[in-house]
């Protein structure tokens, strides 16, 4: 062999052992999935689902940590701060991208400060009517609320329902009043006794109402019809094509976190997202699978925070 070659083969040799190894995660430490909420309901239980499918897939204990406080910004932001290295998690959803737009004192900026590992789910965002509300659409709901004063209980100010609120009105040129609630149970009760007409929910907690035909089911916000409520048609195909509000829920680590680990998370919990007992786990939730990568799930995040960002500027909306 010449001298030449021996040099090469001994450069090439240096650079192998010398390039730093790809990043992983530490098998002998747990992984901290945090739930900025209060534990039960389908938030939470979602983050258990995929806890539970994660320690299974990578050998590795998961622990979930409910971090509650401040509408879900104390536990965010504990993972925004936690060290970059795959063993923080936070199961973060929609409500993360409007929070900062409410209070300014928000100490995350969701668009900077976490790398998102996947989205998982969704939950579609449907408008309910009293049965005494002529209306079986979108479409005449607006033609309705045109012609009178209509409100619609939301449960609290800023949250995902509201602003589907204000970008239906803004979309159909009409102007439902919000009468805000502190959840969806008084609102809903106010509903069924016919004191406010209509209501943004999530299709769960309606679902019975609907059957006994105390409530009418309207329309859904998102771009394809609720699998738990087929019968009522979109917003985007029976008045306002392309209209799409949708809560979401993912995984995301500290900004930061490598690459090579983010990917590994993401494939992993692509695999989870596909298994049947995980879709069909996930439906008793109310909730829709609704897996994207890594890139795709950045993009919505972003999308989100600058879509909600102008409206709630342009509502006026203030934390309450």
């Amino acid at each position: 062999m010449s001298f030449k070659r021996n040099v090469w083969l001994a450069a090439v040799l240096s650079c192998a052992l010398s390039a730093p190894a790809a990043a992983q995660l530490n098998p002998s430490r747990n992984i901290t999935l945090v739930v900025p909420i209060g534990a039960g309901g389908g938030v939470d239980a979602v983050g258990r689902l995929v806890a539970e499918k994660l320690q299974e897939r990578l050998k590795i204990n998961v622990v979930v940590e409910n971090r509650t406080g401040a509408g879900g910004t104390v536990g965010t932001d504990s993972v925004a701060k936690a060290a970059p290295d795959g063993h923080t998690l936070l199961l973060i959803e929609s409500s993360a991208a409007i929070s900062k737009w409410l209070n300014k004192g928000v100490p995350f900026d969701v668009t900077a400060d976490f790398a998102p590992i996947a989205r998982v789910a969704t939950s579609p965002l449907m408008l309910f009517a009293h049965p005494s509300v002529a209306a079986k659409d979108a479409k005449d709901m607006i033609a309705l609320a045109k012609s009178s004063q209509l409100t619609v209980a939301i449960p609290g100010v800023g949250t995902p329902h509201h602003l589907a609120n204000v970008l239906f009105n803004s979309a159909a040129k009409i102007d439902i009043t919000v009468v805000p609630y502190r959840g969806t149970g008084p609102g809903l009760a106010d509903v069924l006794a016919g004191r406010v007409p209509l209501m943004w929910a999530t299709p769960v907690a309606l679902i019975p109402h609907v059957e006994s035909g105390k409530v009418n089911a309207l329309a859904v916000a998102s771009l394809k019809r609720a699998s738990s409520l087929p019968q009522a048609a979109t917003i985007a195909e029976s008045a306002l094509p392309g209209f799409e509000v949708e809560i979401w829920f993912g995984v995301a680590a500290p900004a930061k976190t490598p690459p090579a680990i983010v990917a590994q998370l993401s494939k992993e919990i692509e695999a989870i997202m596909a298994l049947p007992d995980v879709k069909e786990r996930t439906a008793k939730f109310g909730l829709d699978i609704a897996y994207a990568g890594s890139e795709p799930f950045r993009k919505l995040i972003a999308d989100d925070y600058a879509r909600f960002g102008k409206a709630v500027q342009a509502a006026g909306i203030k934390a309450e």
